[in-house]
């Protein structure tokens, strides 16, 4: 099925070599020369609207006149060329209802991995990134979830869905042009689910360098039916990219945190919702994860494509146990669960010690809301519904505790309601 370049993420760059074809055909390959030559055209750039028709007097027509132009804004100026053509298919994509899965992966295997492989392969002055070998992994699990690079078409006004019979692999790569602004390209490794890792990633580096270059043909930019983006090389830890028009979703890789011993990555996929669904997306994305932790001989595959004898033992293997915790004194433990003890107390209890009576009347307090037990390393636990043997005549409130200076009758109350709760109401340590 025929793409339209100027319907794709390209169509910037394809803007740009229409406009340099339309000033001059010599100053652009004779592929893409070609291309538009055989009659497909982006937007005629500003200062090329054709002059209006003049009459046998040679006064132009002017019919009814135009209604005058409302003046700008200040500071505003027109979007045009490349930028136009690309502001345009962002607000088309904008009809395809999507929704992303997020998921995140452990990848100190892939990075331990990958630093192995580098080793053996630095000799051959060959270099593998993490982008090689994640979007291998998306390419190897679209094989079993070939939804993912389904999508939607119009035929006849009608909606149909699209099972293309290949992966066509796209590659989102940021380009800095000569006056520092950066454009995005989308190279595509055709059919890449036919290819062993060895090849596709002699492909992945001819498509990449030529998109760095300008060197590559126009078919090179068009059919992709899933695409891979990195924002997580600048530090973006997550990203729910556009999905463009003709493709079933679009995988984002995360910037690589360092968390405890572990080091993990946020993986982001935005699918057509139409056709494909949540489920379906969550399973890739695990697909994804397990490959990349080494299931399914996915990193002895790439060793043995990358002619890597011997590597299957450290590609394999897990990847190394942190440091041991420093061992905890049990002073230490005490002092915590007495912390804690604390704490749960005046949670449960601190009203009891709050001065609310406007007229001066002290709290009742509590002795579980007082520390000094616990500096003295005493250690309170419930007793299993022990009463207290004594009167109220026999009970001794010290000053500390706030009881002293009340009336017999207050302190009998206060002292039944404090005997309560230092039997039944102690936290548990």
């Amino acid at each position: 099925m025929f793409e339209n370049i100027f319907e794709t993420v390209n169509s910037g760059f394809a803007q740009a070599l229409y406009e340099d074809f339309l000033r001059d055909p010599e100053s652009i390959s004779a592929e893409w020369r070609e291309l538009f030559e055989s009659g497909l055209a982006g937007e005629a750039p500003p200062g090329d609207e054709q002059p209006e028709e003049a009459t046998g007097s040679g006064v132009p027509e002017t019919g009814t006149p135009s209604p005058p132009i409302p003046p700008t804004a200040p500071g505003t100026t027109p979007i045009t060329g490349p930028a136009l053509r690309l502001l345009q298919n962002m607000e088309t994509s904008l009809d395809i209802p999507t929704a992303t899965s997020f998921r995140e992966i452990d990848v100190t295997i892939l990075w331990n991995t990958r630093s192995s492989l580098n080793t053996q392969l630095a000799a051959r002055g060959i270099k593998l990134s993490f982008t090689h070998i994640i979007g291998w992994a998306i390419v190897r699990a679209c094989e079993r979830f070939a939804s993912m690079y389904s999508a939607v078409v119009e035929e006849g006004g009608e909606p149909r869905r699209l099972s293309p019979d290949a992966v066509n692999f796209g590659l989102a790569v940021d380009v800095q042009r000569k006056d520092g602004t950066r454009k995005l390209m989308v190279p595509v490794i055709k059919a890449a689910d036919a290819m062993g890792f060895a090849d596709y990633h002699r492909e992945y580096e001819r498509v990449v360098a030529g998109a760095r270059d300008g060197k590559l043909l126009p078919d090179a930019y068009t059919g992709s039916t899933i695409t891979l983006t990195n924002p997580g090389t600048i530090g973006t830890v997550a990203s729910v990219p556009r999905l463009m028009k003709g493709q079933g979703s679009i995988i984002a890789m995360g910037a690589i945190r360092d968390v405890a011993t572990r080091r993990l990555m946020t993986i982001t996929s935005t699918y057509d919702h139409r056709i494909i669904q949540g489920a379906e997306s969550g399973l890739f994305l695990q697909l994804v994860d397990a490959y990349l932790r080494g299931e399914h001989g996915f990193y002895r595959e790439i060793a043995e494509e990358m002619g890597i004898d011997g590597a299957v033992t450290l590609v394999e293997a897990a990847a190394p146990a942190g440091a041991a915790p420093p061992e905890v004194q049990g002073d230490m433990l005490y002092h915590v669960a007495a912390a804690m003890s604390l704490v749960k107390a005046h949670r449960t209890h601190g009203y009891l010690a709050a001065r609310l009576d406007p007229l001066g009347t002290e709290p009742i307090g509590d002795p579980a809301l007082h520390p000094e037990p616990l500096n003295n390393g005493r250690n309170f636990r419930f007793t299993a519904a022990r009463r207290p043997a004594h009167r109220h005549s026999d009970l001794h409130f010290p000053p500390s505790q706030g009881f002293s200076h009340r009336r017999p009758a207050e302190r009998r109350r206060a002292g039944y309601l404090a005997e309560y709760r230092r039997y039944f109401l102690r936290p548990v340590l």
